[in-house]
């Protein structure tokens, strides 16, 4: 074990465990792009052209990045000040304490927990439309006009499974993968964008409706920008593993901008490939994914063996980033008690929190089972999970920035803004009769983890309450008390 992944002790509080400074620069960049994009670029976009059309969605899609963007101050700001393992649980216990920093923290593990099932599901269905009867074998059950499959169920939890054991052997493996797949995924959505200006009947006109014509122009905006929280959560994940940078952590916030500018590019080219190739994508072939519709008929097997791999990459990437995301927050939290202490155990020649990764593939294993209808289900609860941690950041970043010896206006400005766009995803998500509301599936599913959440923290309670405010600060953010806000 190296020296910094020994446990370390204070005084004569418990010994902290720390995790090796082993990531690069170029690792953390791909995480947040790698992350952000995952799946979604490449299976939804003609989802979002029939919500909202072709220019509606190009907007809701950079109309959230650009939220994400002033959120993302405040994850800049505050990661360079507390560059610790746990990110959003770290800074919501500076601002608030450790009970608001279990709920904040507790709906983040849901977020991201949600977007690793989600990415080995898509991967089934990259496999389905290539290969069906490859898939269709060993017909199980149908949810909600779904049917789900043995062999479906079995390469998804195959992928998640290999993942796993990628995570657990360290961020020399995981952030070479990560790289190199980001830097293939951006190479073949450029590819795909040029092509499609040369293949099947490309018009501009082809980009008709601009905006969904029965939610009118405002609603088919709200529509795709009411998900952004989903669709870039990834930049967060770069805060949950500061403790393992190589480099100073005041650099935080420029590979965030650099990491969701790349990916409004990307959804949005993606979304233009879809839209204007031929007058009506919905029409071609008929199948479930239009936009592999549309590439296999207009560029043929190479144009479909390019968008597999640019999935592929993208499935990938999104599984290694939020692998390693959920896994660091796990630990954090473990660690400083939160959650049982088996969460921050370090394995002993790859000195990752092995135990973190297995719980979090465990959870997600389920997933496959519920077929492709769940993934609208699990896209809710993850926007939901992840708008309350750029909530619970906001408002750290506003209290921590207003006082005398961090005063910064600029920071509080920004996270004031962070404060009001998060309520309104929240208010998107939750409020009846709006048009992003949870389904009822989603609220069901939203409710067990509230219940399981709270389960955890029952166990854990007397625990956690036993320990001073000097154990928690060194634990949580190895400072002592009086240079919490220095």
């Amino acid at each position: 074990m190296s020296e910094s992944s020994k446990p370390q002790s204070q005084g004569g509080t418990p010994a902290r465990t720390e995790l090796d400074s082993t990531m690069s620069k170029r690792f953390i960049w791909a995480v947040a792009y790698g992350s952000s994009i995952g799946w979604g670029a490449f299976i939804l976009p003609g989802d979002w052209l029939t919500s909202s059309g072709t220019l509606g969605a190009s907007l809701g899609i950079t109309i959230g990045g650009l939220l994400m963007l002033i959120i993302a101050v405040g994850y800049g700001a505050l990661t360079a000040k507390f560059p610790v393992s746990g990110g959003e649980f770290a800074f919501s216990y500076v601002g608030f304490g450790k009970y608001f920093s279990f709920v904040a923290s507790w709906f983040l593990v849901l977020g991201y927990i949600c977007v690793v099932a989600l990415n080995a599901s898509a991967f089934s269905l990259l496999f389905k439309f290539i290969l069906p009867d490859f898939l269709e074998i060993g017909y199980l059950y149908t949810i909600a006009g779904w049917d789900v499959y043995i062999m479906e169920v079995l390469l998804s939890s195959l992928v998640l499974i290999v993942f796993a054991f990628i995570s657990i052997k360290g961020s020399g493996l995981s952030g070479n993968i990560q790289f190199i797949f980001c830097a293939f995924m951006a190479v073949t959505v450029t590819i795909l964008l040029i092509s499609s200006f040369f293949a099947g009947d490309f018009s501009f006109e082809n980009t008709r409706p601009l905006f969904n014509g029965e939610n009118g122009v405002w609603t088919s905006i709200i529509l795709i920008v009411a998900i952004a929280p989903w669709m870039y959560v990834g930049f967060d994940n770069i805060p949950q593993a500061a403790e393992e940078f190589n480099f100073d952590a005041s650099k935080t916030f420029r590979l965030i901008v650099f990491g969701i500018v790349a990916s409004i590019l990307t959804y949005v080219a993606m979304i233009l490939v879809t839209a204007w190739i031929y007058p009506n994508p919905h029409s071609i072939g008929g199948a479930e994914w239009v936009t592999g519709s549309v590439v296999q008929s207009s560029m043929g097997i190479i144009g479909m063996t390019i968008l597999s791999l640019a999935i592929s990459f993208g499935v990938f990437t999104g599984l290694n980033g939020f692998y390693m995301s959920s896994s660091r927050l796990l630990f954090a939290l473990g660690r400083a008690n939160f959650v049982p202490q088996a969460f921050a155990r370090i394995h002993t020649q790859n000195k990752t929190p092995y135990i973190a990764v297995l719980f979090v593939m465990i959870v997600c294993l389920a997933a496959p089972w519920l077929g492709r209808t769940a993934l609208s289900w699990i896209v809710d609860m993850s926007s939901v999970g992840v708008s309350v941690a750029f909530f619970s950041t906001s408002l750290v970043t506003v209290k921590l920035f207003s006082q005398k010896e961090n005063k910064n206006n600029g920071f509080v400005f920004f996270g004031a803004l962070g404060v009001i766009i998060s309520l309104v995803f929240l208010g998107l998500l939750l409020v009846p009769g709006s048009p992003a509301s949870l389904s009822t599936p989603s609220y069901i599913a939203l409710l067990v983890w509230v219940v399981l959440g709270v389960v955890f923290f029952a166990t854990q309670y007397k625990k956690l309450n036993s320990m001073s405010k000097e154990e928690l600060d060194y634990m949580i953010l190895n400072k002592k008390s009086d240079d919490v806000t220095k």
